[in-house]
């Protein structure tokens, strides 16, 4: 099954490992504060854990997170579709539950969004589109890796990319991460 986006972008093979981008509506810094990129690590463990979910690598950046992804059992549209339905209700939860000093702006904008679409959405985070890129070769999954983990220096964040901590960087140094990925090299 193919599944099309807007700018041409599409999944072909369910079963492909694809570099993937996910980003905020209105590229809001929801990621600054640290409980918001847990929440993303934790659902990236369960996806691994219970999903079939292969995660070569990522970086969760202040308002969008890439990563290279594989399903195992050839459903990646689905586990996608899961994993942006939970975090989304997750991070709107945490932002009306927990202290949050942008709290009235973070809901009124996530309310916002949700307005301007047909789903029947209390809150919208996440932008409908993934940007999906099938690896096609070592060279360009070799690429995409090392735009991820260099994102954070090129935001001027760290020096190095494995000084990183959200990201699999470290991984690829031998070093312990915040998380088990599945390394491709």
């Amino acid at each position: 099954m193919s599944y099309e986006f807007a700018d041409g972008y599409k999944i072909r093979d369910q079963s492909a490992t694809h570099f993937l981008t996910f980003t905020i509506m209105g590229w809001i810094d929801i990621f600054s504060r640290q409980r918001y990129k847990d929440i993303i690590i934790e659902s990236f463990r369960f996806c691994r854990k219970n999903k079939g979910l292969l995660i070569g690598g990522y970086v969760i950046m202040s308002n969008h997170i890439h990563t290279i992804w594989t399903a195992t059992n050839a459903n990646l549209s689905d586990i996608i579709r899961d994993f942006k339905t939970y975090t989304s209700k997750a991070i709107s939860s945490s932002v009306e539950t927990e202290p949050e000093s942008r709290r009235e702006w973070l809901l009124y904008m996530f309310r916002f969004f949700a307005n301007r679409t047909n789903a029947n959405e209390n809150y919208k985070v996440w932008t409908g589109n993934n940007h999906p890129e099938e690896i096609h070769s070592d060279s360009f999954l070799r690429t995409k890796l090392n735009y991820i983990h260099e994102n954070p220096v090129r935001a001027g964040l760290v020096t190095e990319v494995s000084h990183y901590c959200y990201s699999s960087a470290s991984n690829y140094e031998g070093k312990k991460g915040l998380m088990e990925i599945d390394l491709l090299y």
